[in-house]
């Protein structure tokens, strides 16, 4: 990430040196609801509503992770977010939280706030194991009044008085901050972009240069196809595997997936790594995939089960926090199909009721990715999901509804293809 000049508050020096910060900070403490923002100034300003209730209880710290690494930054990440879900008291709120600068991209510097309402306090001794890391700032929260402040945290007794930045309420920015940072974190626009990550991260994860090595020998300029190209799209449970069969016998095509069978015996590895370095995994899953389309369309027609859609839904979905309407624009460029990504001639998205689905995952009992599960318990991601599908543009889905029986779905989709594709 870029250095952002005047930016302090991240850097224990730079806070040393009283410089003023022109970053926003965002603290999610109701997924209903905005965020609480706010910026840091010299002098005081008087809270009122929201920020007083949120400041008022317990003691109260922020950590933030910051590194020029992009790999190191998101494994801090991940393992301090581990850390605080085991070991942090009941009474003790973590809520996800980040520092940016409005509107510009690559901004977003991630990290958690913490609220300990317990007696006596257990945040602390926690808070003395992250400050090991260079990456990593601890800030703790102080109030007098209607008036709080932020000060660098330290465990032991400062010598010094430490310079106080006050908490000064913001507006809500134009763009919700989780969306600043999905081109170069969540969401891979061409080839380059995901082999890098994989190639950052090849020494901490070895099974990178064996996927690198099934790009570089599977992965090949291809141009136009022959035969068409059907993508089906939905989510998990929502009939694609039996459709998609079904289509392979119905137009004597050819059926692939995405991921390809052949990373099957890295996605458990991947699927437990950081969003960065999962999500370049899935991205050149699709590029193998491509290639495959390429090659096999010009034999017959080929239809294939999840393509680009699915991996840029779901990593919008995931990265993008609180509620549906933080989602980007339905205008915004991260909607846009990768310029070096093959292009389907049709994607279909199959649609079925919540109650339907989830009968049929339990009725196939078989086990689901992280993000599969969440669909399960977590209703508004499913919704985030479903509207990131239908904001996909260059190609977009064509809606199909896959309530009724699978034969009834087949012949619907069938015509749909005809009439799309004239096979």
């Amino acid at each position: 990430m870029p250095n952002v000049v005047g930016c302090t508050m991240l850097s224990r020096a730079m806070f040393r040196c009283g410089q003023m910060c022109s970053r926003v900070f965002a603290v999610e403490f109701d997924l209903r609801t905005e965020p609480l923002y706010f910026t840091l100034s010299a002098k005081p300003h008087i809270l009122h509503h929201d920020y007083q209730r949120f400041f008022g209880d317990g003691k109260i710290f922020s950590l933030y992770i910051d590194s020029d690494n992009r790999i190191q930054k998101a494994q801090t990440h991940a393992e301090i977010k581990t850390k605080l879900s085991k070991k942090i008291a009941r009474d003790c709120d973590v809520l996800e939280t980040c520092s940016f600068i409005p509107d510009v991209k690559n901004s977003v510097v991630k990290g958690f706030c913490i609220r300990d309402k317990s007696t006596p306090g257990i945040s602390e001794e926690i808070l003395k194991t992250f400050r090991q890391n260079e990456s990593v700032c601890v800030f703790s929260y102080k109030r007098d009044g209607q008036y709080c402040w932020q000060e660098l945290w330290s465990p032991v007794n400062q010598t010094e008085k430490a310079e106080r930045q006050y908490v000064t309420p913001a507006s809500t920015p134009l763009y919700h901050p989780s969306t600043l940072d999905i081109r170069s974190s969540d969401v891979f626009y061409s080839r380059d972009e995901a082999y890098m990550v994989l190639q950052e991260c090849s020494d901490i994860v070895p099974e990178s240069k064996a996927v690198l090595q099934l790009v570089d020998e599977q992965v090949e300029s291809c141009g136009g196809v022959g035969f068409p190209v059907i993508v089906i799209e939905g989510l998990d449970a929502s009939g694609k595997t039996t459709l998609t069969e079904a289509l392979r016998e119905s137009l004597n095509a050819t059926l692939l997936k995405s991921p390809p069978q052949c990373l099957a015996p890295f996605r458990q590895r991947f699927d437990s790594e950081p969003p960065v370095i999962r999500r370049a995994f899935y991205a050149l899953g699709n590029y193998i995939t491509a290639a495959q389309m390429g090659k096999e369309s010009l034999k017959a027609p080929v239809i294939v089960d999840r393509y680009w859609h699915s991996t840029a839904a779901y990593a919008i979905a995931t990265a993008v926090s609180g509620r549906l309407e933080n989602l980007p624009r339905p205008d915004s460029e991260l909607y846009q199909w990768p310029e070096d990504l093959l292009r389907p001639n049709l994607v279909l998205l199959l649609n079925v009721n919540p109650e339907e689905r989830m009968r049929r995952l339990r009725d196939r009992g078989q086990d689901k990715t992280i993000e599969e599960n969440e669909l399960e318990v977590n209703q508004l991601f499913r919704l985030k999901v479903e509207e990131a599908y239908k904001r996909i543009q260059n190609p977009s889905c064509l809606s199909v509804d896959a309530s009724p029986s699978p034969q009834e779905v087949l012949q619907q989709v069938l015509r749909l293809i005809r009439n799309k594709c004239h096979l």
